[in-house]
């Protein structure tokens, strides 16, 4: 372990639908590789500097739970500076790299190893490693998403597209935040049905129109582009709409310059994340986890890494938003 890293052990990985779609050969990874980025690990050993802004706070003893930011950037180049680490020119990705470029970096494996540069996060004692796992990509995306709905002078509808993961997290969020109704869209009704315990309000497809022109703010998660148009729709004039799941060549658009321009409404694209969204992410789990019943997001069974392959077969059934492996 060398200066500035710090070696983890897996406690518990969940596996992203990114990496189903790079199973299912629609997304390319360099290989070889160890592919998963969801996980909460234990220290093993911290080479962190001793003058690192985290150690000054909270040093990473051996045994540590720590959650940690999947993309790591210079922090310095152009697009760093204009507030886009996440873009950075030099950018790493933990569980979408090969093995010749950072090594161990993939959680479905017994340990990995943090390079110097990662943001890490140490977990409060209440929220479990079932709680945990998802954070670090799911969640922390979430809060820069909400983030870009913060400006609004009305903030009473938000409509969010998608009941899987970020859509079920968004749901929470924005019930914490003052909104008097979050709906919710899917076309999997169990999800949809499952919501309302997220401060969610399941919205069916023969209510939609009762709610045209009223929304403050439309979050797209669900990936796909037939949406938009009814999204569109939803918002009320000069409401906002936030794009984060149509990250795939499979998302050409049949929307009209006109329906944005006459309703005045702001569309923003947001991939990813910063290092203080993972930090905010903690936090809220932290401060709701006795009132949404996170540990519900996956799946009751865990499965060791010898397993694996049935692990995955579950991910694709879709039963669950989140399939657990322990290494």
């Amino acid at each position: 372990v060398n200066a500035g890293e710090v070696l983890v052990k897996v406690r518990l990985a969940t596996i992203c639908a990114s990496d189903l779609h790079t199973f299912a050969g629609k997304r390319d990874e360099p290989l070889p590789a160890v592919l998963g980025h969801e996980a909460v690990c234990d220290v093993v050993i911290d080479r962190h500097p001793e003058n690192d802004e985290r150690k000054s706070t909270i040093p990473l003893k051996p045994g540590t739970r720590v959650t940690f930011s999947v993309p790591v950037s210079c922090k310095h180049c152009e697009r760093c500076s204009l507030g886009f680490p996440q873009k950075c020119r030099t950018l790493f990705k933990y569980g979408h790299s090969s093995l010749t470029d950072g090594g161990f970096s993939g959680c479905y494996a017994t340990h990995m190893l943090l390079r110097a540069g990662t943001h890490i996060v140490p977990l409060p004692p209440q929220v479990t490693d079932l709680m945990a796992a998802p954070i670090n990509c799911a969640l922390a995306t979430v809060v820069n998403v909400l983030e870009h709905t913060r400006t609004q002078s009305r903030n009473k509808i938000a409509v969010v597209q998608g009941a899987g993961m970020l859509g079920t997290y968004a749901c929470a969020m924005l019930s914490r935040q003052g909104y008097e109704k979050v709906l919710c869209t899917d076309v999997n009704q169990s999800r949809l049905n499952a919501i309302s315990k997220f401060g969610g309000e399941p919205l069916y497809e023969q209510d939609v129109p009762n709610y045209k022109d009223s929304a403050d703010c439309v979050i797209e998660v669900c990936g796909a582009s037939s949406v938009v148009e009814e999204g569109i729709d939803l918002l009320r004039f000069g409401g906002t709409y936030v794009w984060a799941g149509m990250v795939h060549p499979d998302s050409k658009l049949s929307v009209t310059g006109d329906s944005v321009i006459r309703k005045s409404i702001t569309i923003k694209g947001v991939h990813n994340y910063e290092d203080r969204h993972l930090t905010e992410a903690v936090e809220f789990i932290r401060d709701t986890c006795h009132i949404f019943p996170y540990e519900e997001l996956l799946s009751p069974m865990t499965y060791s890494l010898k397993d694996f392959g049935k692990a995955v077969h579950l991910a694709e059934s879709r039963t669950f938003l989140r399939v657990g492996l322990t290494p």
